[in-house]
């Protein structure tokens, strides 16, 4: 069809945007997660008495008036306010200039895990305490998952394809690899993808109680989220959001753009195995590993860092060690490994997308973030996870992992260009 451009068949990185516990923007963020900052403390969104847990990674330095009119800003729920910020630092940071005609090839793909949490028990306790008709009419569309997409879509007047993951904890890396698709098959010339979270309510910190998923180290929550190290005790809850601006690279090129990387490989499997512990041989996350290597031609031996999932609970850390170790054989031990959650705890469903970013940002600076308090080792999990510090290296190719509740398995492998 006429005006409808030629893929080249390669998606690269030209922009990204961030609202984490640590800082809003790249340029707060990355500094601190470099240093080994902690965005862990205690609960200040709620009373958090009554709850076994009462800590959490917060976004403290975010007001929502900063990126949209203030009527939308108090309607919205909270999670579909931070994609729309991080969506407009992204379309920033890559400097593109949105015709018309563009504008018509430009598409959104920002899930979440969760959607509107905290509207929705907001809503059911106004409906509880004054009545049905006291509910508001914006429940619905700002509760369902997909708004994230939706909204910034309206926002930034984007018409490209327009659609949403909900896939759990991996649903960030699915929704970047998802975008990548739409670009290489020609749907589109750029997307905006990431994922989006703001669980820290009520019933998102009762329901996560009730299933003895996190850390109660609630007198020291510096120290709660410890990925790999043989004292975890279960994940920290956490919110935020990355998006980042994907575009076909011939587009990128032709427009001067700054590429902070390529998305090269991109495999995702399902463990069909429980609703939320991973299949005990690993079996999911292997395959899904292998998968990525097999679309990005490239060898274990290749990669010079992987951004784990690590969330810091039992099973998690250690059937992911032992998956590493299965598809990198001997290399596994050299290769460096790190858990960002220990600094930011686990955003859920935009965690993927928040690895992905610190992947881009650590080949670009040669700069790999660490694990902190990474203190006693686990005999289970015996690999090299950056304890504590900031490690300088030069990186060509890193991988993440993503997996989410359902047996979702998820690898991105990038490259530095």
């Amino acid at each position: 069809m006429s005006g409808q451009p030629v893929p080249s068949g390669r998606v690269v990185v030209t922009g990204m945007g961030a609202v984490t516990p640590l800082a809003t923007g790249i340029e707060n963020f990355w500094p601190k997660m470099l240093a080994g900052e902690n965005g862990v403390g205690p609960v200040t969104h709620l009373d958090p008495t009554e709850f076994t847990t009462r800590i959490a990674a917060e976004v403290l330095d975010f007001n929502a008036e900063d990126w949209l009119e203030k009527k939308e800003a108090r309607r919205i729920d909270r999670f579909i306010a931070f994609a729309v910020a991080a969506s407009t630092m992204a379309l920033k940071d890559s400097e593109i200039v949105i015709d018309d005609e563009l504008r018509d090839q430009f598409g959104v793909l920002i899930g979440s895990g969760i959607g509107g949490l905290t509207l929705m028990g907001d809503q059911h306790r106004r409906q509880v305490l004054q009545g049905p008709s006291k509910v508001t009419p914006f429940l619905v569309p700002y509760m369902i998952p997909d708004m994230a997409s939706g909204f910034t879509s309206i926002v930034h007047d984007l018409r490209g394809p327009n659609t949403c993951v909900v896939t759990a904890c991996s649903t960030g890396a699915n929704a970047i690899g998802d975008a990548y698709h739409i670009i290489k098959r020609g749907d589109a010339v750029a997307m905006l993808a990431g994922g989006t979270e703001a669980p820290i309510n009520e019933i998102g910190l009762a329901a996560f109680s009730a299933a003895r998923a996190m850390s109660t180290r609630n007198d020291d929550p510096a120290h709660a989220s410890r990925p790999f190290d043989l004292d975890r005790d279960g994940f920290v809850i956490a919110e935020g959001s990355a998006v980042l601006v994907m575009e076909d690279y011939d587009h990128a090129i032709a427009r001067g753009a700054k590429i902070y990387g390529e998305l090269i490989g991109y495999g995702m499997s399902g463990d069909a195995f429980h609703i939320t512990q991973p299949r005990a041989d690993g079996g999911g996350a292997i395959r899904a590993m292998k998968m990525a290597f097999n679309r990005a031609g490239i060898t274990p031996e290749q990669v010079g860092y992987i951004s784990a999932h690590g969330t810091s609970t039992y099973y998690n850390d250690k059937l992911e060690t032992m998956a590493i170790k299965d598809v990198f054989g001997e290399k596994a031990y050299s290769t460096p490994v790190s858990s960002i959650k220990s600094m930011i705890g686990h955003t859920l469903g935009a965690s993927g997308a928040i690895a992905a970013l610190t992947c881009l940002l650590a080949m670009r600076d040669g700069k790999l973030p660490p694990t902190i308090n990474y203190e006693k080792p686990d005999p289970e999990c015996d690999l090299d996870y950056i304890p504590n510090v900031c490690r300088t290296a030069d990186v060509e190719y890193s991988m993440l992992n993503s997996f989410g509740f359902g047996g979702h398995n998820v690898t991105l492998i990038l490259k530095r260009l």
